[in-house]
């Protein structure tokens, strides 16, 4: 029986669903406050860049992380039915199956390696599926360490910022303005800090749900191999033994139901033989009976 949880992604996508309409609703709770800090009484445009630079990064690895839910919530389903074809005895466990699918390529492979009457090595075919499923999380995994580094580096650039203000207000006799940059530079840092720490926790969480995700679909690729592909066509020393003592066990077995008929024709080829010896002695005693009848009947008719 495999074991793996199914439709492991339709969960995690009602997860992602969920927070996100929590975090919706939070951002319209404080609309004016995020305006006051994000847009209002901006001298400059580092805030505007940084932070859309780290939430694009955001959008664009959320939108990475969907399609990849939904392919592997696909592959969940195209599993499933793939068990569920090799419950019901189906003559070909692939039929319903899309030919894109990984279960249904693992299939197709473990046959056609099974035609050239090679040994399959299931290992080597675990690896390059996980390599190949590995490659697809390249983007997430990019912005997922990214995205702490951007808040860091808004970080230096406000603070590099709030140090001109700095060095206005120590060269000018008015050092208004030069405050207004330093206070501006020191916003800006404390905002794009934020903003990288949301977004990271947010796509954190949801793409270490989607290693999880791939985990179970791989684990379940891998044991329904084990369990239902690798035993139609492949042959191991061991189970060839296996197959073998099984054999020698039924000849046994045949042998000595064999031996019991064999006793049974015996006994039945002695009760044959008692039988026509007490045919031809009742014949005998017969044929006798028809003669004295004969001989009676010539006395008695005088013929």
């Amino acid at each position: 029986m495999v074991q793996y949880k199914e439709n492991y992604s339709r969960s995690v996508l009602l997860q992602f669903l969920m927070l996100s309409v929590l975090a919706g609703f939070l951002l319209l709770f404080n609309h004016e406050f995020l305006i006051n800090f994000y847009i209002k009484n901006q001298p400059t445009n580092i805030g505007y860049i940084v932070n859309g630079s780290i939430l694009l990064l955001f959008l664009v690895g959320i939108v990475r992380l969907v399609l990849l839910l939904l392919r592997y919530s696909s592959e969940e389903i195209a599993l499933n039915r793939f068990l569920k074809n090799v419950h019901d005895k189906q003559k070909l466990p692939t039929e319903r199956l899309n030919k894109k699918t990984l279960i249904y390529n693992r299939y197709v492979s473990v046959l056609e390696i099974s035609k050239h009457n090679v040994a399959v090595n299931h290992s080597a075919l675990a690896s390059t599926l996980v390599a190949t499923e590995h490659t697809r999380l390249s983007l997430p995994r990019f912005i997922s360490n990214i995205l702490i580094l951007t808040g860091v580096f808004g970080t230096i650039i406000s603070l590099s910022i709030a140090l001109l203000g700095a060095s206005d207000i120590i060269d000018s006799a008015d050092g208004i303005s030069g405050m207004s940059i330093v206070i501006h530079g020191m916003s800006t840092a404390l905002s794009t800090t934020s903003t990288a720490i949301f977004c990271y926790l947010f796509f954190g969480y949801f793409y270490m749900k989607l290693t999880d995700v791939q985990t179970e679909l791989l684990s379940g690729i891998e044991q329904a191999t084990t369990l239902y592909i690798m035993p139609r066509f492949t042959y191991q020393t061991d189970s060839m033994l296996h197959e073998v003592g099984s054999l020698v066990k039924a000849l046994r077995e045949a042998a000595t139901i064999m031996a019991k008929t064999q006793i049974d024709f015996s006994e039945a080829g002695r009760n044959l033989s008692y039988l026509s010896t007490s045919y031809a002695e009742r014949l005998a005693q017969l044929t006798a009976d028809i003669e004295e009848i004969k001989t009676l009947l010539r006395d008695g008719f005088r013929l």
